[in-house]
């Protein structure tokens, strides 16, 4: 009888490594080079919001690691052993996790990376500026898909908003397991809805203007900021540039998730 051949490992695709969570649950980071972009919006962009601006010059000197796909429920269990998600599946976006839920999550990911040797502990939060150059991956649009003008900007579908994010128009009132829409150009999926992202930074009322680099926010403040919208909101709260969504970092939400990021 010959002996079977054994199935070769998957290798991953260039510019992506994977921790490997307790269980076997995979990770996958994608690598976002360092670079320099336009955050904010122009005072033309339809559905713009005050806080948009004044359109700021960002440099990121250091390249980093971004999770493909918000955390899931199945990355979460794995990590701390609970689920308190709203919508429950392993494949679905954590959510009704708040800011400080979510730096629990990453003290605990950071111990079992140390103890696994999987590279250094240092997963956290993308701060506001490195969340907007991931989901706008060079692009200048209002959406890293195009601009998405045909149509209004509440629940309507142009045909292509259905094929990159979930949103009022498609999702059905709930998540959606995550990787199901097309990736944005450097293979990030659900930057535009399913779950707001929580970032690191305190939210500032207004950009910083001018040029900036490695911003990271306010020193203090009240509220966190999350950007990219969610699975009940309207198109124009999906863009890249929205800042609408700023809570308490103790609120918990099932419009709410987030991912991680690192240096490595």
């Amino acid at each position: 009888t010959p002996t079977p051949t054994p199935e070769p490992t998957p290798t991953p695709p260039p510019g992506e490594q994977t921790i490997t969570l307790p269980g076997d649950v995979p990770l996958v980071l994608v690598h976002v080079r360092s670079g320099s972009f336009t955050m904010g919006s122009p005072k033309a962009e339809r559905g713009r919001g005050d806080n948009e601006g004044p359109q700021t010059e960002v440099t990121l000197t250091q390249s980093f690691y971004m999770g493909k796909y918000p955390i899931t429920q199945a990355q979460w269990f794995a990590v701390m052993k609970s689920n308190p998600s709203h919508f429950r599946g392993d494949d679905l976006p954590v959510e009704s996790v708040s800011w400080r839920d979510a730096q629990n999550f990453l003290d605990a990911l950071n111990t079992h990376i140390e103890d696994t040797r999987q590279g250094p502990p240092n997963m956290r939060l993308p701060t506001e500026a490195e969340w907007e150059y991931a989901c706008r991956a060079r692009t200048s649009t209002r959406f890293s898909f195009g601009d998405s003008l045909s149509v209004r900007d509440d629940c309507e579908d142009d045909g292509t908003r259905s094929l990159h994010m979930w949103y009022c128009g498609n999702s059905a009132g709930k998540t959606q397991p995550v990787g199901q829409k097309l990736a944005n150009p450097w293979g990030l999926h659900d930057m535009h809805g399913n779950v707001w992202e929580w970032c690191q930074d305190w939210y500032a009322e207004e950009l910083p203007g001018g040029s900036v680099t490695d911003p990271t926010g306010p020193g203090s403040g009240t509220y966190r900021i999350t950007r990219g919208g969610a699975w009940g909101d309207d198109a124009r709260n999906c863009r890249s540039a929205d800042r609408s969504n700023y809570r308490a970092p103790t609120t918990a939400s099932e419009v709410i998730g987030f991912r991680v990021v690192t240096i490595r």
